[in-house]
């Protein structure tokens, strides 16, 4: 009878000490998953954060690179309209002592 009864505890042992593991187990898959959520979370973050960052510095340096580009064909008109009006004057300087061609 004592040997039923040592079996009986012992495998009441075993069934509390398996189900108790599960119970461990099952937590450490719960939290594996959210410790992979947040990283995954966090991941995203960071990718947003460099994309946005790399879009504001492609904006400012197209913008840097059209006002520049500006500037320059501003010059370059200024130069050409003084260069223009330097040869027409000089023009009429010489067509002006010419009598007209018949």
């Amino acid at each position: 009878m004592q040997f039923r009864r040592l079996g009986t505890i012992t495998l009441a042992s075993f069934l509390t000490l398996g189900l108790s593991l599960d119970a461990a187990f099952a937590q450490d898959v719960t939290q594996d998953a959210k410790k992979a959520g947040t990283a995954t979370k966090d991941a995203t973050k960071d990718a947003g954060h460099d994309v946005a960052k790399g879009t504001k510095k492609a904006y400012h340096s197209t913008t840097h690179g059209t006002k520049v580009a500006a500037d320059k064909t501003t010059d370059a008109t200024k130069t050409a309209a003084h260069k223009t009006s330097t040869g027409t004057k000089k023009t009429v300087d010489k067509v002006e002592g010419k009598p007209a061609p018949q």
